[in-house]
């Protein structure tokens, strides 16, 4: 049955698939309605559109995973999310306005797993095992703020509990693991600053 419903969807016009396609994910978030997210796009969130927050006249191509029950991403107005871009949140993820992120950014608030081997392998076998963890796992996680106008080059990191502060450049394929300042360009693993913007 799966095949033959797959195969229906393919065989639909491309427009109309990707027309589709936005309609789902919308249903997923709670979107501006002239907000424009890309049928390439994806968002993984089961836990009510309340939890995804996606600004006016923001144009969306990455992809968002609430992964925990106290999730929440909210991105800002006139935002542009690359294709490729990871947002994944199990606590907080607050992107303000005029933000871009380019393409193949990651911007998680956690660990994504824990910093034990064994508590590691026994999730990872029960999701193998039964589809699903059968105990939540202990990881480490803290609220990721990315304050208004920043601009995030092309591959970059933001890892958990950094604020980006407003106006400031974050270099491509930069590692960011600690607050960076108001207007301050930074490149680099870690990320160091090397200069200011402007306003």
């Amino acid at each position: 049955m799966f095949d033959r419903i797959a195969y229906g969807l393919l065989a639909l016009p491309v427009r109309l698939r990707e027309r589709l396609q936005c309609r789902r994910l919308r249903a997923l978030c709670e979107a501006a309605g002239d907000a424009q997210i890309t049928p390439q796009a994806v968002i993984y969130n089961s836990l009510g559109i309340q939890a995804v927050r996606i600004g006016s006249r923001t144009l969306f191509m990455g992809e968002i995973s609430v992964v925990a029950p106290d999730g929440k991403v909210d991105i800002g107005e006139w935002c542009y999310i690359g294709p490729n871009s990871k947002i994944w949140a199990m606590g907080t993820i607050a992107i303000g306005s005029r933000v871009f992120i380019s393409h193949g950014v990651q911007i998680f608030d956690n660990n994504s797993h824990s910093l034990g081997a064994g508590e590691r392998h026994d999730r990872f076998r029960e999701l193998q095992t039964f589809g699903r963890h059968l105990q939540r796992e202990q990881v480490t996680c803290r609220q990721v703020r990315i304050e208004d106008d920043v601009w995030i080059g092309f591959n970059a990191a933001i890892l958990k509990g950094v604020k980006v502060g407003r106006g400031a450049i974050v270099g491509a394929c930069a590692v960011v693991t600690d607050d960076v300042p108001e207007y301050a360009v930074v490149v680099g693993n870690p990320a160091r600053a090397v200069g200011k913007s402007r306003p």
